[in-house]
């Protein structure tokens, strides 16, 4: 098993998807794209932003969160490991550096216009956040994933 997964919720901007993946491809962590997203979500929609890198990368795409959901917990029964989904959320009060990731965690990104909807949100094993300055609304979703993947991969000793 892969030691993260990065799940993408229902992406607005495709060059932020080709950030994330490219990501992904170069830290070894597994993408999942969970639809429907704001643009079409094959490997040509993210050439410009992951470049050749998609070559690389592990891509699952799931039509909807319930898609998702049913995914997530086939690999936990097979692999037998626990497979955490972990939000990264403004909404959150657990800064994601005190958060103890493990090995098969999934880290979700929300949607970069509006987050994620309440049932995903309540969905989540763990929410977490990155402390910023109180007039700062967010921080540009890929750089927030490359943080708590970062973070995340540095706990795990990968």
């Amino acid at each position: 098993m892969t030691p993260l997964t990065l799940a993408l919720y229902q992406p607005d901007i495709p060059q932020n998807a080709g950030t994330m993946l490219r990501m992904c491809a170069c830290l070894g962590v597994e993408a999942a794209i969970i639809g429907p997203a704001g643009f079409p979500t094959t490997d040509a929609a993210f050439r410009r932003a992951g470049m050749d890198y998609l070559d690389l990368a592990t891509i699952c795409r799931h039509a909807s969160f319930e898609e998702f959901q049913t995914w997530r917990l086939q690999t936990w029964k097979a692999s037998g490991e626990r497979r955490r989904l972990i939000l990264l959320s403004t909404r959150a009060t657990l800064p994601y550096a005190a958060c103890e990731y493990e090995s098969g965690d999934i880290l979700m990104v929300g949607r970069e216009s509006a987050g994620v909807p309440d049932a995903v949100f309540a969905a989540a094993d763990l929410a977490v956040t990155i402390p910023m300055r109180p007039q700062a609304r967010s921080l540009n979703v890929a750089v927030a994933a490359a943080m708590v993947v970062g973070e995340a991969l540095r706990q795990i000793g990968k």
